[in-house]
């Protein structure tokens, strides 16, 4: 969500009852992204996070800046992703930071738990941005990553829709994260274009997505995005799920 988790999105997120996700490394300075922090807290009274991705490069962000923008902003929960988080974990837990890890095999989640994540996001193949080293797509990998974690996990890749939700808990997850699917709402900071992309209607252009694309059919606020969610979920539980077990 490079350049396009500014507070506007994650503040809208936040306000229909998800937790908004901001892009820390959008923020090209510390304290921009300490800016961008405050922005959000006039946007929304809920809470919200922080992705943090460290890179391996030989010119490494202002970690440090960025570490310390989060822990002054009051930001309780905070995504890694890319390398080991481990050195960065003290600081956030003492500040009181619950730290979730994005891993893309069942080897690196149970490696985050072991040095003290509090959570992961597993992602399958399907997600974009990240792509899965392994290959392994979430009809797989989840189930495998239920069996061994013991910490709680969320489901990323491929989700956009009531039905996601309900086959993220199907297969051991506490809940689902999207990403390409809040780039397709009207509050998404992108080009009209890029929406019209996504949403199947244009045959030239180029954005970084996930496979989730192919479900994508319209473009609504993310109130309305997650209201709908919530409903499709329920009426599967409710419905075909309690046809299935009374069947039984």
């Amino acid at each position: 969500m490079h350049y396009v988790g500014f507070a506007e999105l994650a503040a809208a997120v936040s306000n229909a009852g998800g937790p908004g996700i901001i892009t820390g490394l959008t923020q090209k300075t510390p304290a921009l992204l300490a800016e961008e922090i405050v922005r959000c807290r006039a946007l929304t009274d809920r809470p919200f996070g922080l992705n943090l991705t460290f890179l391996p490069t030989l010119s490494s962000p202002d970690y440090p800046g960025y570490i310390r923008a989060i822990v002054d902003g009051d930001v309780k929960a905070v995504e890694t992703a890319g390398n080991n988080p481990q050195k960065w974990l003290p600081m956030l837990h003492e500040a009181g930071v619950k730290v979730i890890h994005k891993c893309t095999s069942v080897r690196h989640s149970l490696k985050a738990e072991a040095i003290g994540c509090d959570a992961v996001s597993v992602d399958g193949f399907e997600c974009g941005g990240h792509p899965g080293e392994d290959d392994i797509p979430n009809f797989i990998l989840l189930p495998r990553a239920a069996d061994e974690l013991k910490i709680p996990f969320v489901a990323s890749g491929g989700m956009a829709d009531g039905r996601s939700l309900v086959a993220a808990l199907a297969l051991g997850a506490e809940g689902m994260n999207m990403g390409t699917r809040f780039i397709t709402t009207k509050e998404a900071p992108v080009h009209q274009n890029v929406n019209i992309m996504l949403d199947g209607a244009m045959d030239a252009g180029a954005w970084s997505c996930g496979m989730v694309a192919g479900l994508i059919h319209d473009i609504p606020t993310v109130k309305a995005l997650i209201d709908r969610i919530m409903v499709e979920a329920e009426q599967i539980i409710e419905q075909r799920l309690a046809r299935c077990a009374a069947v039984g």
